[in-house]
């Protein structure tokens, strides 16, 4: 079974850190990258190629949107997932126009958020 390359960008520390127990655990999961700071996590999507970047866009810095668009242009061939605390309509509408291939809340069970890995990094047939 190919690995599934996950990169976490989160600026709170402790929700970051679970993030990393919670899918390193997880079969076929391997974590390539996690950071607070989105310049960070950019760079690190460049040089390490994930499948998926989990991204709050919700941060301190009011950046998150900025980093998502950055992050689609950067690197095209991620799957970026929201992963927020929070819902917010007008942000998720914003995030899927942005490029994000999913939207979803941190309260996400850790077997139901690796399912969701999963089929995001199945290849597509073609149409």
């Amino acid at each position: 079974m190919k690995r599934i390359r996950v990169l976490i960008i989160d600026d709170h520390d402790a929700v970051r850190q679970a993030l990393e127990a919670r899918l390193s655990s997880a079969e076929g999961v391997e974590i390539v990258g996690c950071t607070g700071c989105w310049q960070e996590g950019i760079m690190l999507a460049v040089e390490q190629t994930p499948d998926v970047v989990l991204l709050e866009t919700k941060r301190a810095d009011g950046q998150g949107m900025a980093a998502l668009r950055r992050l689609r242009a950067e690197c095209p061939s991620a799957c970026i997932v929201v992963l927020t605390s929070y819902p917010d309509t007008e942000e998720r509408r914003q995030a899927l126009q942005a490029g994000a291939s999913r939207y979803l809340l941190k309260e996400i069970g850790s077997s139901y958020l690796v399912q969701e890995i999963y089929a995001l990094s199945r290849p597509r047939a073609p149409i």
